[in-house]
C-alpha cells in the first residue's frame, strides 16, 4: 500500500474569454487544461506544470482556490 500524501492543493480555473483569434498554441493549451467553452470550470491540481499552462493563457482565465 502506498502512504497516502497531504492534502495537495486544487485550484479552480473558469475560461472568461474566449481563445479564438489567439495563438494556436494558445487555444491548445486552454484545451489541455480542460476548459472546452465560455464559462466551463475546472478543478486542477496547483502543480508547477499546470501554473506555467496558467502563465501562458492568464488573460482568458478566472483563478480561485478550490
Amino acid at each position: 500500500m502506498a502512504a497516502k500524501k497531504g492534502s495537495s492543493k486544487q485550484i479552480k480555473l473558469t475560461l472568461v474569454r474566449s481563445p479564438i483569434g489567439y495563438e494556436k498554441s494558445q487555444k491548445a493549451t486552454v484545451r489541455a487544461l480542460g476548459l472546452r467553452r465560455m464559462n466551463h470550470s475546472v478543478v486542477c491540481q496547483d502543480s508547477p506544470t499546470v501554473r506555467g499552462m496558467i502563465k501562458k493563457v492568464i488573460h482568458l482565465v478566472k483563478i480561485e482556490e478550490a
